[in-house]
């Protein structure tokens, strides 16, 4: 199987972050990155939809760069290993917002 060019990949990218901005996620200003806040009704929900993500991210040997006070928790994907977004990054972020 053929690599990608460099074109296929911007455009796979393009669709996999329009189909996460519908969901509310944006693009990191000065980075190949994107961001969500999630709310939650208490520090409880939000600990447990943390833990639940960790898990998943420990299978996919991929993790958030993330931030929490009480019930919100700031989130920003990117993929080190490329530089910027990549799968891994649009299959998290799906994986989270079905945990809503």
């Amino acid at each position: 199987e053929k690599a990608m060019s460099d074109s296929e990949q911007q455009a796979k990218k393009a669709k996999g972050f329009k189909d996460a901005e519908t969901r509310g996620w944006s693009m990191v200003e000065g980075r190949d990155a994107m961001k969500k806040t999630y709310q939650f009704s208490d520090f409880n929900e939000a600990f447990g939809f943390m833990s639940r993500v960790a898990l998943k991210a420990e299978t996919m040997n991929h993790h958030p760069e993330w931030f929490n006070v009480y019930n919100k928790v700031d989130v920003t994907l990117s993929t080190h290993d490329v530089g910027g977004l990549s799968d891994k990054d649009f299959t998290l972020a799906k994986f989270m917002d079905s945990l809503l």
